[in-house]
């Protein structure tokens, strides 16, 4: 079994509010379930390590300069250990080659210019399908590969009743839709799972996923994101675009 861990960077903005949140981001990081564990042991001793002793939710937001969260669990760290801690933690990930990350990255003023997006919540569900639909690709590859059906679900972070029950019905849409036009999830098992951040190792490595292909967009600072280039889903030949990391509206984004 295979599961696909997802969160998103920040809140997807109004359409007014566009023009200042440029790219609005959905990240999955994928894993056997047979990683679970050596990766929770690896990053609860990492937290330990006695020059990081983080206690409590890591999350992408915790780590900038002018975060004044009151739960913010590496306040207590210089920027330069806050830095080191990151770089550390997602070193986690890419010492395992099985493990992968899928990504969708949408131009925000790009998507309400189109004629289907015209609120937050459209451009979260067409942000959310791509992801969606790469780790459908990446359960055939691993058939494929190992000569047996592997099968996997989607565990995201809760955002509330109100958007958790839009997010399931859309989910349900895509994997019990027979349109020829529309990914097959037929390597997709059950529903979509939905849980608390702070009690899901997974969720809170994609959000720090999701946060660091924010900042590259948003900011400019590619420092983490090429650091996970090698995670990245890519082809034989090693293009990660439009395999790992896919740009929405497509034909349209700036």
């Amino acid at each position: 079994m295979h599961i696909c861990f997802i969160d998103e960077s920040g809140t997807p903005p109004k359409p007014a509010k566009s023009a200042q949140v440029r790219y609005f981001v959905i990240a999955g990081v994928i894993m056997h379930e047979a990683q679970w564990h050596g990766i929770s042991a690896e990053i609860k001793r990492l937290r330990n390590r006695s020059d990081f002793q983080v206690r409590g939710e890591i999350k992408w937001r915790y780590f900038g300069t002018e975060n004044t969260d009151v739960d913010n669990s590496v306040a207590h760290l210089m920027q330069e250990k806050r830095d080191e801690f990151r770089k550390e933690l997602f070193d986690v990930m890419i010492r395992r080659k099985s493990v992968k990350i899928v990504a969708c990255v949408a131009s925000t003023v790009a998507a309400y210019k189109t004629k289907y997006i015209n609120e937050p919540e459209d451009l979260y569900k067409f942000t959310y399908k791509p992801v969606s639909e790469r780790f459908q690709y990446h359960l055939q590859d691993m058939s494929r590969s190992v000569g047996d059906t592997q099968l996997g679900i989607i565990v995201a972070d809760n955002r509330g009743k109100k958007q958790d029950d839009v997010l399931r019905k859309h989910h349900h849409g895509l994997i019990d839709d027979e349109n020829m036009f529309v990914s097959t999830y037929s390597n997709y098992i059950e529903t979509i799972f939905l849980t608390p951040s702070h009690l899901s190792v997974g969720i809170q490595l994609a959000d720090m996923v999701a946060g660091a292909i924010g900042r590259a967009y948003n900011s400019g600072d590619r420092r983490f994101i090429d650091q996970l280039a090698p995670a990245f889903r890519a082809n034989p030949a090693g293009k990660i675009e439009g395999f790992g990391l896919v740009k929405f509206p497509k034909g349209s984004w700036e």
